[in-house]
């Protein structure tokens, strides 16, 4: 069990505050916790997290990393997947992957809970965007359709057979039909 946060904090003290579970995230100086994911969520963001690595880890053009907290401008964030372009990944001193992101990713993607707003979630991938992510996905399973929102464009449905927007240099296809067909374990 983990003790009640006050409601309001610095991001300073936010940040000192011990990680719970299910994450909490910092927005606009309020601590608001995150669903616990469920059986389709952590489905498709195992399956998506495990394609992109596959297509862009051997060419070191990007890595995707689930749950990772990404603190930027006075917000602190959990998106379900946060993928970097390699040259944006903050390396420590022994060239590996630090705990800590001070910085945006460069692909956001959330995948709705049926228990979650999806103003809030759409709220963080609207600031993402601002303030330098190059695509956000947002994930409807009880849909099945994936929104797609990019710098200065108006957001997209993708649905079916359509073709997902994938972060530039990156060697992977993938459309909607695909994504949701992970839901079904053979």
């Amino acid at each position: 069990m983990t003790a009640a946060l006050p409601k309001v904090l610095t991001l300073e003290q936010f940040l000192a505050q011990p990680e719970t579970q299910p994450a909490t995230e910092y927005i606009d100086g309020q601590i608001l916790q995150k669903p616990m994911p469920r059986g389709k969520h952590s489905r498709l963001q195992f399956k998506l997290s495990e394609k992109i690595n596959d297509a862009a880890e051997p060419t070191q053009t990007a890595l995707a990393l689930p749950e990772l907290r990404c603190t930027f401008n006075n917000r602190s964030i959990v998106p379900d997947i946060a993928v970097f372009v390699w040259s944006r990944i903050p390396f420590d001193a022994d060239g590996e992957v630090p705990n800590i992101f001070n910085t945006y990713p460069d692909w956001i993607i959330e995948i709705l809970s049926s228990d979650q707003s999806q103003t809030r979630v759409t709220d963080n991938i609207l600031f993402s965007i601002e303030h330098g992510t190059q695509l956000g996905w947002l994930i409807d399973p009880g849909e099945r359709v994936t929104i797609g929102y990019q710098p200065n464009q108006l957001p997209k449905i993708y649905g079916r057979e359509q073709r997902l927007p994938i972060l530039v240099d990156l060697e992977l296809s993938l459309s909607v039909e695909q994504l949701f067909s992970w839901l079904k374990v053979n």
